[in-house]
């Protein structure tokens, strides 16, 4: 009799498609690790010299050469980017600055900033200095820093981001 039973109770289900997957990040902002915001919170995993390390915030003070390692994982050209800020108050000693450009110590470009303020820097990266790579160290250099009269800290800008994006 349990026979009976158990049997009536197996019987064929439809088949039914299993439901799409897909994550619960629709409005996650991702960022490619290859540019690098003095805000995230890995910021400081970047740093290869001359980046003043703290807590996360939205910039950092840097000294005369900064430069981040970034990883590379790009199809297409890469861009150099960069957001800046050249202080006032250390323009008024150091009056206009350059600034040059690099990816690997090479320089991409060199720029004369006769004003304070905020600045924005991208260029492309010539492909054959980046194929094969697997990370690239980012870079700008300034002509003149800083000097503080009290303890001689050497300051160059303030650094919002830096790194390469795809084109």
């Amino acid at each position: 009799m349990f026979v009976v039973v158990g049997l009536c109770g197996c019987r064929n289900l439809p088949d039914y498609p299993v439901p799409d997957q897909r994550p619960f990040f629709d409005n996650f902002e991702t960022r490619p690790s290859s540019l690098v915001k003095m805000s995230d919170a890995d910021a400081s995993l970047h740093f290869f010299r001359d980046i003043v390390d703290g807590p996360p915030d939205s910039w950092r003070w840097t000294a005369q050469r900064p430069a981040v390692k970034v990883k590379l994982g790009f199809r297409d050209q890469a861009i150099y980017v960069i957001d800046f800020t050249i202080v006032g108050a250390t323009f008024n000693d150091t009056g206009p600055v350059t600034v040059a450009f690099t990816v690997d110590d090479r320089v991409l470009d060199r720029v004369r900033y006769d004003t304070p303020g905020d600045k924005h820097f991208e260029k492309p990266v010539p492909q054959d200095w980046l194929e094969g790579r697997a990370t690239a160290i980012v870079g700008a250099e300034v002509d003149k820093v800083w000097v503080a009269n009290t303890d001689g800290a050497r300051l160059g800008f303030i650094l919002l981001r830096i790194g390469l994006r795809e084109k």
